[in-house]
């Protein structure tokens, strides 16, 4: 997993004998154990680390104006029971701009005021809840909705 894995080796000596994995990839999901050994004493603990996954169709870029999917996924293993999106702290209406099948979120004409955090909230048969945030761009213009501009003769214009 190098150079993706780092031990902080000021810390070991201080007992934290933390890994960090950077960036993340689905296939890092499963269980971890560390075992350290002091003279004739050992030590272990078992962590088991979860991934959650958000994917683009079509992947990115997204353009304006252009339908794109949101999904997402876990490795959790318990039955998915709900999947609930929210934009700015507030619930995703299935309405209008909005459509949800199976949990994928359909933004049918996204604009460039789509662009930013969108998070997702899975909830799971055995009352586990999942959740992640995705920063998503959206490519386009966004300037006057009139493609007339005026300027005047001996000036500039942009």
């Amino acid at each position: 997993m190098r150079p993706r894995v780092s031990v902080l080796d000021s810390a070991l000596r201080n007992g934290n004998f933390s890994l960090r994995i950077n960036p993340v990839r689905s296939d890092d999901a499963g269980l971890y154990e560390a075992q350290v050994t002091y003279n004739t004493e050992i030590r272990s603990c078992q962590v088991e680390l979860g991934v959650v996954t958000v994917t683009l169709s079509p992947p990115r870029p997204v353009i304006e104006n252009e339908p794109v999917l949101l999904s997402c996924n876990s490795s959790h293993q318990a039955s998915l029971v709900k999947t609930c999106w929210f934009r700015n702290a507030h619930p995703v209406l299935t309405s209008g701009a909005f459509c949800s099948l199976h949990g994928t979120l359909c933004i049918l004409r996204p604009t460039v005021s789509d662009s930013g955090s969108w998070h997702c909230q899975l909830r799971y048969a055995d009352n586990e809840v999942v959740s992640t945030t995705h920063n998503l761009q959206i490519l386009g213009f966004d300037g006057p909705t009139n493609p007339v501009i005026y300027a005047a003769a001996g000036s500039a214009a942009d």
